[in-house]
């Protein structure tokens, strides 16, 4: 896990990126950097679930499903849903199709590769639906 920035910097709400990717979770950083929010990383569950218990301020959770480690990004979703539930969750893939029952009733489903615009409107629309 390695923190792109302050997440407390200046207020703007930050985003956890999970992908076991670098070049994807570098991309995707840079993007929600360059609209002005803060990036946290991890390239995996239980990275993901740590930087959630020590960094304050996490507002979206952005995981990929297809993590290569024992655990999933549905995995991580439906932790996420239950223990941080005011954190919104967007999953991504772009080789899983998500069955029934796998997104988290509050959580959305962006299929890759997905338009940045769409990426960014997403985020956008999960941080104003949730409580801080």
């Amino acid at each position: 896990m390695s923190p792109a920035h302050d997440p407390t910097h200046n207020g703007s709400p930050s985003v956890l990126i999970v992908d076991d990717e670098i070049v994807e979770r570098t991309s995707t950083a840079e993007t929600l950097k360059n609209a002005g929010f803060y990036t946290v990383d991890a390239c995996n569950v239980a990275e993901a679930v740590f930087a959630l218990e020590m960094v304050s301020g996490i507002r979206v959770v952005l995981t990929d499903i297809h993590l290569r480690d024992s655990l999933d990004g549905i995995v991580l979703a439906a932790c996420v849903d239950r223990r941080w539930p005011s954190v919104g969750i967007i999953m991504t893939s772009g080789k899983i199709e998500p069955m029934p029952g796998d997104v988290p009733s509050r959580a959305c489903f962006l299929r890759k590769p997905y338009c940045e615009a769409r990426m960014l409107a997403t985020v956008r629309g999960m941080i104003e639906q949730s409580v801080p």
